[in-house]
């Protein structure tokens, strides 16, 4: 698959790096950022961390507000951003123009619903397509961990629970937690799969893991200040739903940090740390 590098810029001895694709399985191109540790050229394989963003956010955000390059240079682990959802001309958007469908609002989800289901399938491009290029392209090896925020955090959830033995570690900021029972979740999940509700328990982490095969380390940071907080994330729903299940789940609630990369910025060190130790 053929890769064209528009930036690039070193950070910490190593080097951050954007590229352009064609996605066969969102059909049309797709963006996504690296950032390779200075290890990255002693060309042995190293451990990957997939990062998935929130809503309007592209690959930028991360990589450019989240303060992590220094720490995985430190830790030698290489960082994955892809896009939030499949863009481009021909990629249908929200009717009504709004922030929180379509472009920019993929929700990490495979659509069965019409004109949707033709390009929104970043399921399927998160766990198989990008990993599979970046292996393919890159001193990458399979031993693969997820983390993100918001839409992203929903999105890394429910990409590690569906996906057994794909990931070896979770983590997330502020995560949409129960996504079929807010606004957010419930707009979207209505467009791009349909009214039938039955449909949507596959991507809702605070169901999904009342069956999750596998126990992977979960750490989840939520600021008690966010104006998200009880409408749209719920975090007690995936406290309730790991304790009845028996999943490790480290929920922490800090102290007047808000949704913003500035709550990211402060913990995103031990997330990598984290991911880390759970990598080997």
């Amino acid at each position: 698959m053929s890769l064209e590098n528009i930036a690039c810029n070193k950070s910490f001895g190593g080097w951050h790096k954007r590229y352009r694709h064609r996605s066969s399985t969102l059909a049309c191109d797709m963006v996504f950022a690296i950032y390779l540790p200075p290890q990255a050229e002693l060309g042995k394989p190293l451990p990957v961390l997939y990062w998935l963003s929130g809503l309007t956010c592209t690959d930028e955000n991360f990589m450019q507000k989240a303060g992590a390059m220094r720490m995985a240079a430190e830790l030698g682990l290489i960082i994955v951003a892809p896009d939030t959802s499949p863009r481009g001309m021909y990629v249908p958007g929200d009717p009504d123009g709004a922030w929180d469908f379509g472009h920019g609002a993929g929700f990490y989800l495979n659509a069965s619903q019409a004109p949707w289901n033709t390009h929104y399938r970043m399921h399927d491009y998160v766990v198989h397509e990008l990993p599979a290029l970046i292996e393919a392209s890159f001193p990458a090896s399979d031993a693969r961990s997820i983390s993100g925020h918001s839409m992203g955090g929903h999105g890394a959830l429910v990409c590690a629970l569906r996906n057994p033995g794909r990931y070896r570690s979770i983590s997330a900021f502020a995560p949409i937690s129960q996504p079929t029972a807010c606004p957010w979740g419930e707009k979207a999940f209505s467009r791009y799969l349909g009214e039938d509700r039955s449909t949507w328990r596959e991507w809702d982490a605070s169901l999904l893991i009342a069956q999750a095969e596998e126990r992977l380390p979960l750490l989840v940071d939520q600021g008690d200040r966010d104006n998200f907080l009880e409408a749209q994330l719920k975090p007690e729903a995936l406290q309730a739903a790991a304790r009845a299940a028996g999943y490790p789940l480290s929920l922490r609630l800090q102290a007047g940090y808000d949704h913003s990369y500035f709550f990211i910025a402060s913990f995103i060190d031990e997330h990598l740390q984290f991911h880390a130790r759970a990598l080997g």
